[in-house]
């Protein structure tokens, strides 16, 4: 998406909900959790529609935030982050350094879901303060009056307690979607080896959640990887799909390298010779 050429920049990306209304069947996003532009710049240029920078279980603290923050504005991807919890500063923080959306851990209650909009948007929505020292060089003087449409605020439901709160929950006013913790929620309803859609309990479970999010017209996202994994996930309902994360990709890859060194070493010892007669 294109600036425009006058010096009062206008907002240049692509908000979470334009991106979900537009899609035809789910936005991709992707998660750094190690600090460095460097790594943000490649990760995000890979072709997702958002990236989030992760700030609870990842390596990254507020600081490092910024400068990573500040690349992903730059980008053709949506910057969101992962705040560590339902914390009205760092939340507001975030923000204010260019999260254009905000996943929040562990919600469990309407009132906790409510404090999570009050805290992300702006008066008569939300009670934000006012203070976006990077959106205004990196979205411009119209950020204000943007800034509460084109907030997404995703609450995460990772316990059996959000499960049960799922329906007064998605009735919060303002709420963008609902970001599903499958591991935790796993964990929490005393089934840590189940996986998602190949466990009754777990499946019920986050029909209950994707269905009660529909019904309100909520975004409903996770984490998953692998082409069926992602197919089954947009089939049940879900639409904002992270794929990825630095580290998995860091890992996944480093594990495929090995293994092809060690299959190298099962094969064949070729003489210089066999290789100098193959080449002619």
């Amino acid at each position: 998406m294109t600036r425009t050429d006058d010096k009062t920049m206008r907002l240049p990306l692509i908000s979470l909900k334009q991106r979900a209304a537009a899609a035809g069947a789910a936005v991709s996003n992707g998660y750094c959790m190690m600090p460095g532009t460097f790594g943000a710049e490649i990760f995000a240029s890979q072709g997702f529609d958002c990236v989030t920078v992760d700030l609870q279980h990842g390596l990254i603290g507020y600081s490092e935030a910024i400068p990573m923050l500040q690349l992903l504005s730059r980008l053709d991807v949506t910057p969101l982050v992962r705040v560590p919890a339902l914390d009205e500063g760092v939340i507001m923080q975030m923000l204010d350094a260019g999260a254009m959306g905000v996943t929040c851990p562990m919600i469990e209650t309407r009132e906790q879901a409510e404090r999570l909009v009050e805290y992300a948007y702006y008066p008569p929505v939300g009670c934000r303060s006012f203070g976006p020292i990077l959106p205004l060089s990196q979205y411009g003087s119209e950020y204000l009056e943007q800034a509460n449409s084109s907030i997404a605020t995703f609450a995460m439901i990772e316990t059996a307690r959000g499960v049960e709160n799922i329906e007064a929950i998605t009735e919060v006013e303002g709420l963008t979607g609902i970001y599903l913790g499958t591991m935790d929620l796993a964990m929490s309803l005393g089934r840590p080896r189940a996986k998602l859609f190949e466990d009754e309990v777990l499946d019920a479970a986050v029909s209950s959640i994707v269905s009660h999010a529909k019904r309100r017209g909520l975004i409903v996202g996770l984490l998953v990887s692998g082409t069926g994994g992602i197919r089954k996930s947009i089939d049940f309902g879900f639409n904002f799909i992270t794929a990825a994360t630095d580290i998995g990709a860091m890992r996944s890859d480093a594990e495929r390298a090995v293994k092809d060194y060690k299959k190298a070493l099962e094969l064949p010892i070729h003489s210089n010779a066999e290789f100098e007669r193959n080449e002619t």
